[in-house]
């Protein structure tokens, strides 16, 4: 007889994919939405929220849809926190000079996620990219970029030649880039982030339009790169 997961272990996956749709909206959700992407009914949903608010996790805005509450980006900040406290002046100075928004990435199992995020102060306009979202490491530029710190071997399942031959590019001239494939319209540079003994990273930035070329873009985020590894003694 198969194994089936207890209530306990249950309740626990269901309320931590709760955040991770939160972290993936762009907007907050309702109750009846969350419920749907989770496959339940709406009290067990709603019991789920009721927990995760008594814990800040969650929170409502004045018509009753669900946001992170502030308590996640408590958690968020103790998550690789030298490497944060580090990469923020550097993400901050890239995103105002650049007028882009700029943010570090880290290989998460087969994902990249997004681990802090600037956008530019004085720009007109910018592209969001909120801490905690996350999409296939084969996709976009932060993740080509973390695949050429990667041995094909512990690529995930699927990689096709296309994928390898553009990760290759990437390797050679040493930042990659993407276009449409997380966001559409969107364009994104990122540069591999190289630190000892820890997890594959890249600084990217993402921007709708530019008269910047992707040589010069990728030549400032690896000075800031480089500037992080010095900084953490790597």
């Amino acid at each position: 007889m198969p194994d089936t997961p207890s209530p306990a272990s249950q309740t626990l996956s269901r309320g931590i994919r709760i955040l991770e749709v939160l972290a993936d909206a762009r907007t907050p959700l309702s109750i009846d939405e969350i419920a749907a992407q989770l496959s339940v009914h709406r009290s067990i949903a709603y019991r789920l929220l009721r927990t995760l608010e008594d814990h800040r996790l969650v929170g409502r805005d004045a018509s009753g849809a669900v946001t992170l509450g502030p308590r996640m980006a408590a958690l968020a900040a103790g998550v690789a926190h030298d490497l944060q406290a580090e990469a923020l002046p550097e993400l901050t100075a890239i995103a105002n000079e650049l007028g882009m928004t700029c943010f570090l990435a880290v290989l998460d199992g087969d994902d990249c996620i997004t681990l802090a995020s600037v956008e530019p102060r004085h720009a007109i306009a910018s592209v969001a990219q909120r801490p905690g979202a996350r999409h296939s490491v084969t996709v976009g530029a932060p993740g080509k970029a973390i695949l050429t710190q990667l041995p094909v071997s512990q690529w995930p399942d699927g990689a096709g030649e296309a994928l390898r031959a553009e990760v290759d590019r990437a390797r050679e001239r040493g930042f990659a880039t993407s276009h449409d494939e997380v966001i559409p319209t969107v364009q994104s540079v990122s540069v591999p982030l190289i630190l000892r003994g820890q997890r594959p990273a890249a600084i990217a930035v993402v921007h709708v339009a530019t008269d910047l070329d992707d040589g010069d873009i990728a030549a400032r985020l690896q000075r800031s790169a480089s500037a992080i590894r010095e900084s953490l003694g790597s």
